[in-house]
Order: structure tokens, then sequence, then C-alpha cells
């Protein structure tokens, strides 16, 4: 349910690190200044302006940092009270720093053209055009909100334009608040009265209204007052009654008239004396294996100069904590906000259960031992998570049923030149022999549910399939927890069949992908359910269609045909996309080795269509053709894939990055010395490099925090360095492997300390995004996008189940990298 930004695409619209100010520029201690990151800082308080732009997720205009808790966020000008995930929002434009006044402004305007009906996530914005400068001005120990507008509003207009202010809710819950006279607390779940508006939009009635509104009264690390000076009241909305994932709404209106301070808030959040963040110890959650290095990383605030003894404790058999290592922490240096310590117990290879101390912290218990990544680490995935996404089946756990029997109705071409809200696009041909609205065959079985929604991109389908095929042949994983019947569509949980589980999935996303192929001659780009109201439901996916394959006659029209709608089934886009096409095949090319001996009519397919996309794809990019061609070489053997490498080794050793963790996995294979040595140099390089970028983090792998947490990219990176390690021994050692892991468990940065994965660790991500996020709970075995970045460097993973950025799941890498990762790293360390 959130916006599929790439990485790429993120990191191109807001540069990853701040420029930074000349150190003439320092807080006072006792008034809000502009600080050297470009921000107000008055003691623990902090005040951001369009550091970042995400306000979909909850990230963006005026944001509110409070002695260690962002409190607010999303402080601009809205056309709605209370705005959901498809609302219109501004585009952000230059921001102004005055370095003598403190002052930061930002220059807004409606609407946004890159977003305005098109583009890859296309929102529809009314008739309206206006530009605004929003100013952050340090007012003593508070601050001041002004809003200038160009011109004033239209008359129309009047009465429905704001500025507004989001409070996060998960730290609001039964605390109180005062709006002048008006008084109470901030409820669990929404209970405000919805109406009905002019325009027939269902909003919210306010919980209070007044000109001053205090938050948090009894508390001093959470107190914050706000006050309106330009006239008209505050209103206090709670944003979840109209959106599941909506915040808590500070609002006030533009009048009429109104250009030059048309808003003017004064905003004073309490700042504790002597307030400082405390110490945090980041460990693995699960804990390590004995020849494995470990090193805890000590998290301080930038002005705790106190540098404490480290102990490691062992958790007695028969109760207590035995001294097994005090030592003074290594002074590692500054990273993001905070400044940080290690505290290296490589030595300590004793059997057991541990905790860190470090002052008054200490960790959950964590184990030493060489079964450390054997149980309970990569089950969860394989025996929860992934049969809990399945589509076309009903998956029960014993009493309880995780989602009843979906999607069989699947699935209806799209209409032709449509822009889907979740960035599928169909051009100006269906590019098969189906016409738009037609039902097409053959997908109606296997895939995944993209975690956080329900729709089937044909990229995380191939990515799942490719990483569980290499991990069977890598590990020979031959786990049966599952019963799946593919015949009658009902998948048992902790009921096994007799058959592999690994095998068992690998068969089912081949399903669906070879499904797709044979009944259009082409992969297809993904099918999704084509309302928004469909596709934000949330819970069992059953609920989402009835199973029933659309049939047009004259008493239910067509909702493809821009007639009145009676269909629920879900779209099938198709997309000329020559490399995505090479990368699936890639998936297809591998799975039909394992396949073979198990479904050897699967693997006859796989092989069969992965051979006729190498033949039939013009595209020569080599990023997209070195996958399937190192997969069709290691199936087939054929010379005519070994001659390709070999003809491109420039080519593949210039792309490196990319490249080598693939064609590592042929080096044993191809007899050619100019390959093997131009890409071994390669490799040096590369090796290199990854050290440099290393050594720039306390934790020990590449890393430059992002508005999306990190955790996919880390365990990516991991995924690949086993390959590097197996393929280049000579080159690559295990180090940055099993950093990687201890990342994703759980040794990274910010209070929260969780490991990525739901149910693994003493501590893990046990509110995520998931189907059954509103019930403010999670799946064993899906790995969260964890920790994210509130620019320009506060790292945050907040307990709440509706951030995507922070909590969500996703299938391919983001699903199979992690369970490739740890077996890797089980069968690394011990064959030591």
């Amino acid at each position: 349910m959130r916006f599929k930004f790439t990485f790429t695409a993120i990191v191109a619209a807001c540069c990853l690190f701040p420029c930074f100010l000349s150190a003439q520029v320092k807080p006072a201690a006792n008034l809000m200044k502009l600080n050297a990151q470009e921000y107000l800082e008055y003691k623990g308080v902090n005040v951001m302006l369009a550091h970042d732009f995400y306000p979909e997720g909850h990230q963006g205009g005026v944001g509110i940092i409070q002695n260690g808790q962002r409190v607010a966020t999303n402080g601009d000008i809205r056309l709605e009270p209370t705005p959901g995930q498809w609302s219109p929002i501004p585009k952000v434009g230059k921001r102004v720093v005055n370095k003598n006044t403190g002052e930061v402004s930002v220059r807004m305007e409606f609407p946004n053209p890159d977003m305005n009906r098109h583009g890859f996530n296309p929102i529809i914005y009314p008739d309206l055009n206006f530009a605004y400068n929003i100013r952050v001005i340090p007012a003593g120990k508070a601050f001041k909100i002004i809003v200038d507008l160009d011109k004033s509003l239209p008359d129309n207009w009047i009465g429905k334009i704001g500025f507004n202010l989001e409070l996060f809710p998960g730290i609001l819950f039964g605390k109180s608040y005062y709006m002048d006279k008006q008084f109470g607390i901030f409820p669990q779940q929404a209970n405000g009265q919805t109406y009905t508006d002019q325009e027939g939009e269902i909003q919210v009635k306010p919980m209070a209204e007044g000109k001053k509104l205090t938050i948090v009264p009894e508390t001093d690390m959470q107190r914050m007052t706000i006050e309106n000076l330009s006239g008209g009241n505050l209103q206090l909305l709670d944003g979840r009654a109209k959106h599941n994932n909506g915040w808590f709404v500070v609002r006030s209106l533009v009048a009429k008239g109104a250009s030059k301070n048309a808003v003017e808030w004064l905003v004073t959040p309490n700042a504790v004396d002597g307030w400082q963040s405390e110490p945090v110890i980041q460990v693995s959650q699960v804990g390590y294996h004995p020849a494995q290095q470990k090193i805890a990383v000590i998290e301080l605030d930038k002005n705790d100069k106190k540098v404490l003894p480290v102990s490691l404790l062992r958790v007695g058999e028969n109760g207590g904590l035995i001294p097994a290592l005090k030592a003074n922490p290594t002074n590692w240096g500054d990273f993001l906000r905070y400044h940080y310590l290690q505290f290296d117990f490589t030595k300590i290879t004793k059997p057991g259960m541990y905790v860190v101390k470090y002052g008054r912290y200490q960790t959950e218990p964590f184990q030493i031992s060489t079964d450390v990544f054997k149980n309970d680490v990569w089950q969860p995935t394989l025996s929860y998570f992934l049969p809990i996404q399945m589509c076309h089946m009903r998956v029960n756990e014993k009493y309880r049923v995780w989602h009843g029997l979906c999607h069989m109705d699947d699935a209806r071409m799209a209409p032709i030149d449509s822009n889907h809200f979740d960035g599928y696009i169909q051009g100006h041909s269906t590019l098969n022999k189906y016409k738009p609205g037609d039902n097409v065959p053959f997908l109606d079985r296997g895939a995944w549910h993209d975690a956080g929604d329900f729709d089937l991109r044909i990229e995380s389908q191939a990515e799942t399939v490719h990483g569980l095929t290499l991990a069977y042949e890598a590990f020979d994983v031959k786990y049966d927890n599952t019963t799946i019947d593919q015949k009658n569509h009902i998948v048992e949980i902790h009921q096994p069949d007799g058959k592999p589980d690994m095998l068992q999935q690998i068969e089912h996303g081949l399903l669906a992908i070879t499904g797709g192929y044979q009944a259009m001659g082409r992969f297809y780009r993904g099918v999704i359910e084509p309302t928004i109201r469909q596709y934000t439901i949330l819970g069992d996916a059953a609920n989402i269609t009835d199973n029933k394959p659309f049939v047009t006659n004259a008493n239910n029209t067509d909702p493809v045909l821009k007639t009145p709608a009676a269909a629920d089934d879900r779209w099938v886009f198709t997309e000329d996309n020559p490399g995505r096409s090479l990368e699936t095949a890639a998936a297809l090319a591998a799975a039909s080795r394992v396949m073979k001996g198990y479904n050897d009519t699967l693997a006859t397919q796989c092989l069969q269509i992965a051979q006729e996309v190498w033949k039939n794809t013009a595209d020569q990019t080599l990023r997209h053709r070195v996958a399937l061609a190192v997969e069709l070489f290691i199936t087939t053997k054929d010379k005519t894939y070994a001659d390709y490498l070999v003809s491109n080794t420039d080519a593949i050793a210039a792309n490196i990055d990319n490249t080598g963790w693939l064609v590592g996995r042929t080096m044993g294979l191809i007899s050619d010395a100019n390959y093997h040595n131009k890409i071994t140099e390669a490799v040096k390089k590369l090796y290199a490099n990854i050290q440099q970028q290393g050594a720039k983090t306390p934790y020990g792998v590449p890393y430059e925090p992002n508005i999306w947490g990190a955790g996919w990219g880390i365990q990516n990176f991991g995924y690949k360095q086993y390959f590097l390690y197996t393929g280049f021994p000579t080159v690559f050692s295990d180090t940055y492997m099993l950093h990687a892991i201890d990342f994703v468990l759980g040794c990274h940065p910010g209070s929260n300390t969780a490991s990525f994965v739901s149910g693994v660790g003493a501590r893990s991500m046990t509110t995520a995004y998931g189907f059954n996020r509103a019930d403010r709970s999670y799946i064993p075995g899906g790995i969260t996008s964890g920790t994210a970045l509130i620019r320009p460097d506060f790292p945050e993973l907040l307990n709440w189940p509706y951030l995507w950025q922070q909590g969500e799941y996703v299938l391919g890498g983001g699903t199979t990298d992690y369970l490739f990762l740890v077996l890797a790293v089980d069968h690394v360390l011990n064959k030591k």
C-alpha cells in the first residue's frame, strides 16, 4: 500500500547528506538557533524544514524531534483536513537558509506538475494554482511557523485550505491535551464523529478547537504548545477516522484575503534541561558463532563525554549473571548525530547465553554457539512468511486461517493507455492477443502477494524463485514443515508432507511466471487490483474478490470498457521491458535445474522459455544479459553462453559492482586466462572499495542512510558477498557478509535495536507493515525495511504499523536475500 519508489529514484530526489555550514554557526544553550546541519536546535529539540519530502510516508514539511522522539511532521499547506496517501501535495522548491537570523524557508506550489494525473503514482489535483513560502524562525525557546502566500486564495477555496501539522499517534495514546478550556485524552482508536461535506466527501469533526493547544501537559519530555497568532482557531483532528494510517492533525484555515502572514503559529516544544539521549548497545539479537567476530556498538549522545567500562556477562545455567569480560570500549568516532564506541568480545567462545552491559543499559540475551544460525533464524521465513504470502491458496495454521482462498478469478487484461494509481502503466497496446477486459488464462495459480499489498510484480516473483533456487542448490535444504496442495489450493503450516518446502515454494512461483508466458507469449508486468477500495483492504485477501471470473452480459456491464463497474477481478499489465524479461528468464534458467526430477514438466518449460528469451530479446545491455548467460551456461554447459561471457570480459570487468557476484560462479567452469585475470583484477578493486566504504560507519558495512530503511539493501549486499567470497577466495573474506547479518539482526543505528526480521531474535519487529498491520501485528519471518533516516541525521525505527519505509515486508530479494544469507553464514562458519 505504499508508493513503490525505487531506491535510485529516492536518491535522485533527495541528496543523501546535507551540505554542512561553517563551524561559526553554533547553537546557544538557552535559545533556539540554527545549527551546522541547517535545522533549528534548542537543547534536545530539533526543528527541520523540507530536509525530507515524503509526506505520503509522514515525513516532510516542518518536522519536530523532541528529546529523542520525532513527535510531529508534515507541517505544510494541505487541501484537506486529514490527507491520505493519494491526496494532492505541493511541489517543493528551493530551500533558503539565513545564517544571520536563523530563518529557514522553502518555496512550495500547487499543483506538482510531475504528479498531476500522470507519472509513476499519479495524483488527481483540482483546478487550483497557487504558491507560497513556509518559514521557520527562532523565537527564544520556541519557534514560529509563518506561511506567506503569493496572493490570496480564490473565494471558492476559503474554508477548505489550511496549514496542517501531524502528531505521531504512537506516543500519545492515553495522554492528555488542553485546547483553551477543552480537554481530553488521545484515544487508542478513532472515536471522532464523521460527516459528509458539501462536496459529498466524508470528513472528521474536530476533537477540539481553540487558540492554544497544549499537548501532553503532564509529561516534561512531551509537553508542547501551539498557538495560532494569525487569527481563527486551531483544530485538533484524528486523521485515523478517515484513513487507517492517519495521524493526529493540528490545523488552522487560511482566512479570506490573507497573503502575507496568512498562517502564523508559535510552537514551543518543551526542552528538558540537561537532556541527553541514553546510551544504546547494539548487538545481534540472535547471537554469534564462536568463530565469528563479535563487536557490540555503543551509541552515545554527541554531548555525552563519559566513557564507561563495558561488561559481557554470561547467563548462568542456575541463574544469575557471571562476568565473562570487562574492558574499556574503543572510541570509533562520530556518525550521523551520535558518537560511537565499540566493544570487541571476539575472544569469548564458550557456548551459552550472554548479555552486554554499559552503565544502566543491558542488552537482551543472545547466544554464542556453533548452532546459533541453525534453528529459529531462517526457518520462520520459509515455514511462515512464504506460505502466508501464497496467492491462490487457503493458508491454515492449525486453528488459525491466515487467509482464505483468494484471487481465483485472475486475471483480466488491463485497459490500454491506463496509468494505475500504484505505478503500473499499460501502453497503447496489450502486446499480446488478448484485448482489454479479456480473461487471461493460467494466471489463477502460483505467486506470492507482495507483502504490504496484494499485487504480483514479475520482478518480485522472479527474484524470490531465483533466491530460493540458489539457496537450495548451495545448501541442500530438505526442510519440510508445510503441506502445500496445489490441486486443492490448500496450505497447512506445521504439517509436513514429505516434500522439501523450498522446492514446493519454487514450484509455486514458477506456476505463475510460466503460466503468464504460456498464455501471452511474454511475461506479465504485474497483476493488481483495479480500484483503490480493493487495493487498500487490510486483512484477509479472500475479501478482495469473489473468486469468480467476470463474464460480460447484458445485465452486467464492464468497468474495463468504462461503463458501470461490476467486476472485482484483478488486472494484468504487460510492458515492453527487455531488461526485466532477461532477468526473469535468468530465474527460470536457474530454477530448471532444481525442478528436474521434482517437476520435470516445469523444468522443461523453464529452460525453453529462458532460451527463447535469450534468442528473441534484442536488448544487448550487459547487466541484463550477464545473469541469464551465467544461469544458462551453468544449466546447459552450452559453449554459446561461455563465449558470450568471454567476449564481454572487458565490459564485465568495468561493471564489476553488478557482475562480480554473478561471474564468480563461472570461474571454475570457464578456462580462459584473460577472463580470469581481468575479472580477478577488477574484483580486487571492488574489494578495496568495499573496505573503504565499510570503514565509514561503525557497523563495518557500506551504508549511506536513506529516507527508506536500509535493511533490504544491506542483506542484498551480504547475499552477494557470499558469492564473491566463494568465487574469489583469495581476494574476498567473509567479513562483510558477517557484518551484514549482524546489521539486519539488530546491530544498526538508533535506539530501537530490534531485529528487522519479525519473530527472530530476542527483540524483533513485531509491529510491521504486512496485511495484518491493522491489528498492530506481524508475520513471522517477514523482513522489514528497517531503520530509516529522518534527514539529515536522525535514525528512526518506530513501533508503528503504517510506515512502509520502516516496517514493510516485500517479496523478492527483500525476503530471499535474508534466507540465503543466514544459510550462507551458518555454512561458512561451520566449515572453519
